[in-house]
C-alpha cells in the first residue's frame, strides 16, 4: 500500500511521534478508498468515542480526517469529513468556502476504524455516487487534538500562512 504522507502546518506543535499517511485507491465501482494512518495516535490524540454513523456537522472542531475533491477545472469543490467516531459530513462549496446546495445522498460513506498498537487506521469508503462530477484532484487533511485541546492541522500541501485546508492550490494530488 502507498501512503502518502501529510505534513503538519508550520503553526502548528504536533506531539511528540504523531505522523499521519494516506493511501488511496478506486474501488472497483469506481468510488474511491481513503485508509489514513495515524502513528500513535492512542498515545497522542483525544479521539472520539466510537457511535451509530451518522451525517454530523463540524467534525473538524476534533479528531477528524478529510477530503477535498475538486474538478480539473473551475472552482467548485467537495468537503468529506470522516470522524473516529463513525461519523461524517458532506458538503458542496461553489468557490472558495462559498457553501452551496449538497445534492441528495443515497449511499452515505462507510467508515471504519481499527487499532494497530498505538496507531489508528480509519478507513472511508466513498461509493462513485459521493464523487463530485468531473472529480480530478484530491487534498487529503487531518485535524488533530490533543487531551488538553490543542489542534495540529495536517496536510499534503499548505498553500497558506494559517492553516487552512480550503485554498484550491492545496488540492495537488491527482485523482487516481
Amino acid at each position: 500500500m502507498n501512503l502518502e504522507s501529510l505534513r503538519c502546518h508550520p503553526d502548528g506543535t504536533p506531539p511528540d511521534g504523531l505522523a499521519v499517511a494516506v493511501a488511496i485507491r478506486r474501488t472497483d465501482d469506481g468510488g474511491l478508498r481513503l485508509d489514513y494512518r495515524l502513528t500513535r495516535a492512542f498515545v497522542n490524540l483525544l479521539l472520539p468515542a466510537a457511535t451509530t454513523p451518522a451525517r454530523t456537522n463540524e467534525l473538524w472542531r476534533h479528531t477528524c480526517c478529510e477530503a477535498f475533491i475538486a474538478p480539473a477545472g473551475g472552482s467548485a469543490y467537495r468537503e468529506f469529513n470522516f470522524s473516529p467516531s463513525n461519523c461524517w459530513a458532506i458538503y458542496d462549496f461553489a468557490d472558495y468556502r462559498q457553501a452551496s446546495a449538497l445534492p441528495p445522498i443515497d449511499t452515505p460513506p462507510h467508515i471504519t476504524c481499527r487499532r494497530d498498537g498505538d496507531d489508528l487506521w480509519l478507513c472511508a469508503e466513498l461509493p462513485a455516487t459521493l464523487l463530485p462530477p468531473g472529480a480530478a484532484r484530491l487534498g487529503l487533511t487531518v485535524v488533530a487534538e490533543t487531551p488538553a485541546g490543542d489542534k495540529s492541522y495536517w496536510a499534503l500541501a499548505h498553500a497558506g500562512e494559517r492553516p487552512d485546508f480550503h485554498l484550491a492550490a492545496s488540492f495537488t494530488l491527482p485523482l487516481p
